[in-house]
């Protein structure tokens, strides 16, 4: 029986958010569904949702369309639903904590912050399970980060960056499809820059 893994990236539903620093863990599971030729067109717990085989795995992709701060709520009913082991969920997300470009790939860990992170272990009960933290930078001058700097696009020298930083963070998710957790961050911790 193939292993059922799940992979939730987070953002906010909408085409106004579609580009923003806060929409990069939609961005690279929707490079990762382009990869594999599957397409978001079914829902499930709140989430757009697609699926794939890859080896031993089928892999369930998710975009929570709650918007990011109660991301918890589609990611709970998406686990509870699948029965799924929480070692086989990978939260994939932005950091403004990390340069922009560097990813971080971990087995458990708090919400350092997240909203969206925070309310997935509120909705869980537990801080183990893997998570991809793809940084974003934080804004220059000293100036506080808040809805006006993670809502809006990469500026045009985070943009190339981002550019090779995105594809870098999908293999790195089929890495930890592929090769389990160990690999993956022995592998893809890393900035791009």
């Amino acid at each position: 029986m193939p292993v059922r893994l799940l992979v939730v990236g987070l953002g906010n539903p909408g085409r106004k958010y579609a580009d923003t620093r806060h929409n990069v863990g939609f961005q690279i599971v929707g490079e990762v569904a382009r990869r594999y030729s599957v397409s978001f067109t079914r829902t499930r717990a709140n989430a757009m949702i697609c699926d794939f085989r890859l080896g031993s795995a089928l892999v369930l992709l998710a975009k929570p369309q709650t918007f990011m701060n109660n991301s918890g709520q589609s990611t709970g009913a998406l686990v509870n639903f699948y029965k799924l082991p929480l070692e086989n969920l990978l939260v994939v997300y932005d950091e403004v904590d990390l340069p922009v470009g560097t990813l971080r790939m971990r087995a458990e860990g708090g919400h350092g912050g997240h909203n969206g992170m925070r309310s997935i272990i509120q909705h869980l009960g537990s801080q183990k399970f893997a998570r991809l933290r793809v940084g974003v930078g934080r804004p220059g001058g000293g100036k506080k980060v808040g809805p006006g700097y993670v809502l809006k696009p990469f500026s045009k020298a985070q943009a190339p960056i981002m550019d090779i930083a995105r594809p870098t963070a999908a293999d790195a998710v089929t890495a930890f499809i592929t090769q389990g957790i160990e690999y993956a961050m022995n592998n893809y911790n890393k900035s791009v820059a």
